[in-house]
């Protein structure tokens, strides 16, 4: 009976000895540090991963992730320092650098996302607000997102948590300014393009003219030389004649009455009424050219 009694009692013994040694018992794992809290106070912070003990049924263990987190951010409107509205759309990574002021201070994730949400769109309020719509598009976006981070970072240290980087995904007009300025940008094309235009016709007309007159004073200058070398032929022409007809004056005679037979006894609907002992006809009398002497009467 005393040793079934005995059994018994070990038995609960060898239990509560093993629930005690489970409860002092937790796991680090290498992506969390976890908090140690005593009584609703924080005694220490484990960051090493592995097998740790506390006190059982009085300490309790906290996990807080000690990774790198995303921060995703509504789109914000924000107004630029030359008064154009931008509609930004930006992101932040943190992580939690102490834990126990993380606890003390925000206690979760989720708090923590609201509360850095509230302080990165002041942040991106204040820096973008400084600047103008194409400082913040173009030019000096990248030294802007430095500055948002360093300024949240500065913030979100009296919580434990450091900022990583900050990110703006987009920058963008509103969609009725951004159709606005699209419609100026097209009139502005279309200007341009008209213009272009002009000058081209312009242009096409002054080249078209200038090879107008080039073509005029080249045509003016070729009928010159036309004329010139005509004139210069018809002089040779009347030379050849005149030595020919200082030479021989009977025969140019009768090749100047020979060429005008030529050209108008052709066939055509030409038609001459002329008697035939007129000057015109005199080499057909006779071969000279001459009126034939009258025959005296024989006796």
């Amino acid at each position: 009976m005393k040793s079934g009694i005995s059994g018994i009692v070990a038995l609960v013994v060898a239990l509560f000895v093993v629930v005690i040694g489970f409860s002092s018992l937790f796991t680090v794992s290498q992506t969390e540090q976890v908090l140690v809290v005593r009584l609703g106070e924080p005694v220490r912070v484990v960051t090493e991963p592995g097998l740790n003990f506390k006190v059982p049924f009085i300490d309790s263990v906290i996990s807080i992730d000690k990774r790198i987190l995303d921060l995703e951010n509504p789109a914000q409107e924000v107004i630029a320092s030359d008064q154009k509205r931008l509609v930004v759309d930006a992101f932040a990574r943190y992580r939690i650098k102490n834990a126990l002021r993380f606890y003390q201070s925000i206690g979760s994730i989720q708090a923590a996302n609201i509360q850095l949400t509230t302080l990165l769109n002041a942040s991106l309020r204040r820096v973008l607000g400084e600047v103008t719509f194409i400082q913040v598009v173009r030019d000096e976006r990248e030294g802007l997102m430095n500055k948002i981070r360093d300024q949240l970072d500065k913030e979100a240290d009296g919580y434990g948590i450091s900022v990583v980087d900050v990110r703006i995904r987009r920058a963008d007009l509103p969609e009725q300014n951004s159709q606005a300025v699209y419609q100026r940008m097209q009139t502005e094309r279309q200007r341009e393009a008209a213009e272009f235009r002009a000058q081209g016709g312009q242009k096409a007309q002054e080249i078209r003219s200038k090879a107008d007159r080039e073509a005029t004073v080249i045509i003016a200058e070729a009928n010159s030389k036309a004329e010139q070398v005509r004139g210069e032929g018809d002089g040779e022409r009347n030379r050849l004649f005149a030595e020919s007809y200082g030479k021989d004056a009977d025969f140019f005679a009768f090749y100047r009455s020979m060429t005008a037979y030529e050209n108008g006894l052709k066939n055509n609907d030409t038609r001459f009424l002329l008697r035939p002992d007129s000057e015109f006809f005199r080499f057909f009398a006779h071969p000279s050219g001459k009126p034939a002497e009258p025959v005296a009467a024989k006796p």
